[in-house]
């Protein structure tokens, strides 16, 4: 398998990503309460790619150690979800949750609870979203804060050889208060679960369609 694989339609791939766009909406409606402030989040075009693909995209695109949010996810569909940050933005994601005036010592003491509580906010936001719009139930395990670099976050998710593994890709920026925070929102599944989404998705684009008819 290379790197970048197409198992998405064109369509499929239109309606995962209005799926997680409207999750991550939900997300910032709910970092907006939480800090108090305008939150701003976008998300681009959706990646499909192998976990060495993951990777190589965030080696492209940070050079430094990366801190991630990690929820595992079960159900009709399973897997690993990550929301990621350069480690050089998860103060400004901190102050910016949990307050400017902040003194260095504060804010790091209060990393990890703001990093964990942020993740719980937009991870729970686009899977329930998901499971919501898809019809189908999801359970989350509670959020952990891990770091290290591009390839380790990628093969904290054990999946069989035989059955390969995908990664579900998105860039986000992150706008909270002006300060701008990118991240990246991976979704790790093994085959069986790819598929069993794409079957849930159509599914989905069948109802949206029929109700348009």
């Amino acid at each position: 398998m290379s790197d970048h694989v197409v198992p998405l339609e064109e369509m499929e791939r239109d309606a995962l990503t209005e799926l997680v766009n409207i999750g991550v909406s939900r997300a910032a409606a709910s970092l907006r309460k939480m800090a108090g402030q305008q939150v701003l989040l976008s998300v681009p075009s959706l990646e499909v790619v192998t976990r060495g693909g993951a990777a190589t995209l965030i080696r492209e695109r940070e050079s430094g150690d990366l801190v991630a949010v990690r929820q595992d996810f079960e159900g009709v569909f399973s897997g690993r979800a990550l929301l990621i940050f350069p480690e050089s933005n998860s103060m400004a994601l901190v102050r910016a949750v949990a307050g400017s005036a902040l003194s260095d010592a504060e804010a790091a003491e209060m990393e990890d609870e703001a990093l964990t509580e942020t993740g719980n906010v937009v991870l729970n936001s686009c899977l329930a979203t998901m499971a919501n719009m898809l019809q189908r139930p999801l359970t989350m395990s509670l959020p952990q804060v891990v770091r290290g670099n591009g390839v380790g976050l990628f093969e904290l998710m054990q999946v069989s050889t035989e059955e390969g593994g995908v990664v579900l890709f998105l860039y986000i920026n992150f706008a909270i208060n002006d300060r701008d925070i990118r991240g990246y929102i991976a979704m790790l599944m093994d085959l069986p679960s790819l598929q069993a989404l794409r079957l849930l998705i159509t599914e989905f684009i069948r109802r949206v369609i029929g109700d348009e008819v």
